[in-house]
């Protein structure tokens, strides 16, 4: 089965008509038996943020690692940058930048010194990498910590510092595999601001994410991967047009009224200890009103709240699995994310 992830290229976009950073075909990749990606394509444009969001075991990691020429697909293909994956992964190697979920960054040598030994590696002039090199530890707030070791960091640091080797390549792509997990929520908000620099300067990213409002804050494409296939992709606002659970709760004085409003909207489900009445309604702009309008007239509303459906209720819906389910399948299973 091909799911396919393409569409316009977002408003944030930069690249006007230039080729997309991603172009996948059907990849697939298996691990013995098991089946971490099942005929994924997708479209990612240059100078975007494009979200994979899945539960653990489906199969974000193992895209990742095929896109960033780390593992072969068992079938399928891709271009990257313009470079195919099988025929050219050092061009690929050489406009991407990964951080994984694990940070690369070496305990035992000081901020500045992780950054010149990633200058090194990129075959840096001493001069042009030392510079770099300071210009990304000003850039992300680690100046005052660049003689000290990273394991007297504290985790945010830690991870400015990983993603600030990422970009001693000066990348045209980065891969951010779940960067923000276990950081606390300012952390994570600086890590955001980050992001969002990147594709000010026409870079695309590439994110990985379990974090529903990561997602929702920064992409202008998301795909939702479950067990190695996508089965939705759009923009956040056009995936929670589709997903259930948009209701508006009225809140009455009286029993009598709630259960008066009760007879009188069909689908509702009154609550008599809170005289609250759920109501659901349709995902368009004139919803609340054909509620209200049913509503005899004269029974006194307190108190009006309207839900509409989030990533959230995008997520469980599509992927069909809650946290609990997901985490007794991946320790069935094996996690191959």
């Amino acid at each position: 089965m091909t799911s396919d992830v393409s569409g316009p290229a977002p408003a944030s976009s930069r690249a006007g008509a230039a080729a997309p950073a991603i172009v996948a075909t059907g990849l697939s990749k298996a691990f013995g038996k098991k089946v971490a990606l099942d005929g994924v394509s997708l479209t990612v444009p240059r100078g975007s943020v494009f979200a994979l969001l899945g539960p653990n075991g489906s199969g974000k990691t193992t895209l990742v690692q095929v896109l960033s020429t780390l593992r072969l697909p068992s079938a399928g293909s891709a271009e990257v940058l313009g470079h195919d994956l099988r025929t050219a992964p050092a061009e690929v190697r050489a406009g991407i930048g990964v951080t994984g979920q694990f940070s690369a960054v070496d305990s035992m040598l000081t901020g500045l010194e992780n950054l010149l030994l990633m200058a090194k590696l990129y075959h840096l002039a001493r001069d042009e990498g030392e510079a770099r090199a300071r210009s990304l530890l000003k850039r992300f707030d680690l100046s005052e910590a660049w003689s000290r070791p990273p394991s007297t960091y504290s985790g945010g640091m830690r991870r400015r510092l990983d993603i600030a080797m990422t970009l001693m390549g000066d990348p045209a792509l980065i891969f951010l595999d779940e960067p923000t997990t276990g950081l606390d929520p300012r952390s994570r908000q600086t890590m955001w601001q980050i992001v969002r620099e990147f594709v000010a300067e026409g870079v695309t990213v590439f994110l990985t994410t379990q974090y529903l409002q990561e997602a929702d804050e920064l992409a202008d494409q998301i795909a939702l991967l479950d067990h190695g296939r996508v089965v939705a992709h759009g923009t956040p606002a056009e995936l929670k047009q589709h997903a259930p659970g948009a209701h508006i709760t009225l809140r009455f004085a009286t029993s009598a009224g709630l259960h008066a409003a009760a007879r009188s909207v069909p689908g509702s489900t009154p609550d008599a200890d809170a005289f609250t009445l759920r109501c659901p309604m349709a995902a368009d702009g004139g919803a609340v009103k054909r509620v209200l309008d049913r509503v005899p007239d004269g029974l006194p509303i307190e108190d009006i709240t309207v839900h509409t459906p989030d990533l959230d209720d995008v997520f469980f819906a599509l992927s069909g699995t809650t946290p609990q389910t997901r985490t007794e399948d991946t320790a069935r299973t094996g996690d191959h994310r």
